[in-house]
């Protein structure tokens, strides 16, 4: 009974990611005001209501990748090794979407957002919700039933860091000096764990 379910939610995945990459294809080559759903459905071959179901807007269709990032960003804390500091884990995992979101390839997507407002706004809002559940997941790791203040103060740092290391002439030197400040705020807030070890 369970392998059925798996297909299904395996091809609810896959038409997902295949809207994503149909959307961004279009949105890179016309530009994203160009575009509109129904153009994003017809070159998907999906219903507009397929669409829908699984991007709530079109500017969701642009961060396809949203779910993972945040996935990826929590499961830096949760998944780490119990020696592991937190911003250790953190600063690995924001060093390794801060590459990838600065590579030659990437440049496109992140020069279409820069140029939208709309989609400058949405991510903006993103960022947030990232932070939120970043802050969650930081406040399990310490015992907390909800998340504290300095679990959200250090989380925002965390998105911020990626934000500013992104647009930095040299990302890796900004994502140094970023760290140093939150392993110190963190230290503050959180003085059982200790500072983080290496880079």
């Amino acid at each position: 009974m369970t392998e059925p379910t798996g297909r299904r939610e395996r091809k609810k995945a896959a038409t997902r990611q295949k809207i994503a990459d149909t959307a961004l294809a279009l949105f890179l080559e016309r530009g994203y005001d160009a575009v509109g759903i129904r153009d994003v459905a017809a070159e998907a071959d999906v219903a507009v209501t397929t669409l829908f179901s699984h991007f709530a807007s079109k500017e969701a269709l642009v961060f396809g990748h949203d779910r993972e990032f945040e996935r990826q960003l929590t499961q830096a804390v949760t998944g780490r090794s119990p020696q592991e500091p937190v911003v250790h884990a953190l600063r690995r995992e924001i060093r390794a979407q801060v590459r990838h979101c600065t590579a030659d390839s990437a440049r496109p997507f992140w020069r279409m957002i820069d140029d939208s407002p709309a989609l400058r706004e949405y991510e903006k809002s993103m960022r947030l919700r990232h932070a939120e559940s970043l802050a969650t997941a930081i406040a399990g790791d310490v015992g907390l039933a909800e998340p504290s203040t300095a679990c959200r103060t250090i989380a925002r740092f965390v998105l911020d860091a990626f934000q500013l290391a992104r647009e930095a002439a040299d990302p890796e030197t900004a994502l140094d000096e970023i760290f140093r400040m939150i392993e110190a705020a963190w230290a503050v807030a959180s003085p059982s764990e200790g500072p983080a070890a290496g880079p």
